[in-house]
């Protein structure tokens, strides 16, 4: 059974640790937490992929210094050069790492809406980050990608392919994944949450479709990193408790505007059998349920 409590805000991590999960793909597992002074920001999911000829890097980071941790950690590993540094979604968690790889000669690559949905929110992410990791920031923060994927994207990594897929609005509206063709491994970003309770940031049914359509592919993925949560194996059976739950947030959240009930009472009682199965389930349901709520009540 998980815990939802705050003392998991109060997580941090004196070394930054790598793991290899196949052959030439690595990745770093970040906190189960809210970022914060003392983790920098280090709460989601990174990896990078080797080729021959170069690496790909997917999501940075919090912060520069989640960032920079991360470009040691690949230097460490290979000599080869950074050249496509991939963005799953604009959430600053997943992103604001990009500044460390900034002198490079690496491309940045992310979903048709990332550029605008980031310009949309970048000064409120700008002072967030300010306020709970307690350091100065500023414009370089905020790095817009090169190339745009609308549909689908195949980047050469040198006797390695990767396969980019842009997804209808979801989690977010720009939500991309990232799939390794040689050791099959999916990075999801967003789109699955793991142990940690999903947030909902775009629509509540659109993130259902993309799931069913994740789901689909089960059979050719053998790695599953998620944005949060440990990297497993069983696509479908890693998406189930993230489908459980959105799902009841839909049945409910649907048959409580039907019975005529309000905001303030859906968002007390909807769901709540879900909340000994998610970290920072009090951080998040609240908004989850409102968000559904806003975008079922006009169906």
């Amino acid at each position: 059974m998980l815990a939802s409590t705050a003392a998991a805000t109060a997580q941090t991590r004196p070394a930054f640790e790598v793991d290899r999960i196949a052959d030439g793909v690595f990745v770093h597992s970040g906190l189960q937490a809210e970022a914060d002074d003392r983790n920098h920001g280090d709460i989601a999911n990174l990896g990078f992929v080797i080729g021959a000829d170069c690496v790909a890097v997917i999501d940075t980071g919090g912060s520069p210094y989640v960032g920079r941790a991360l470009r040691r950690a690949i230097e460490v590993r290979t000599s080869t050069p950074v050249c496509y540094v991939v963005n799953t979604h604009m959430h600053p968690d997943h992103v604001f790492g990009n500044a460390a790889f900034a002198d490079t000669d690496a491309r940045y690559i992310a979903a048709a809406g990332f550029a605008h949905a980031l310009a949309a929110r970048r000064m409120t992410y700008l002072e967030r980050a300010e306020r709970t990791l307690g350091v100065a920031v500023s414009d370089g923060w905020i790095v817009m990608p090169d190339d745009v994927v609308d549909s689908r994207m195949r980047l050469d990594l040198g006797g390695r392919s990767l396969e980019l897929t842009a997804w209808a609005d979801a989690h977010t509206d720009n939500d991309l994944t990232v799939f390794d063709e040689a050791s099959h491994t999916l990075f999801t970003g967003d789109l699955l949450f793991v142990d940690r309770v999903p947030a909902i940031d775009a629509t509540l049914s659109g993130w259902l479709d993309v799931t069913a359509s994740l789901d689909a592919r089960a059979r050719e993925v053998v790695h599953v990193v998620p944005g949060h949560g440990p990297v497993g194996q069983g696509l479908d059976a890693m998406l189930a408790p993230q489908t459980r739950y959105l799902e009841a947030i839909r049945d409910q959240v649907q048959s409580s505007i039907d019975d005529g009930y309000d905001l303030a009472y859906t968002t007390t009682h909807v769901a709540r059998g879900e909340r000994d199965r998610w970290l920072l389930f009090d951080d998040y349901h609240v908004r989850n349920v409102t968000a559904a709520y806003t975008e079922l009540e006009w169906q």
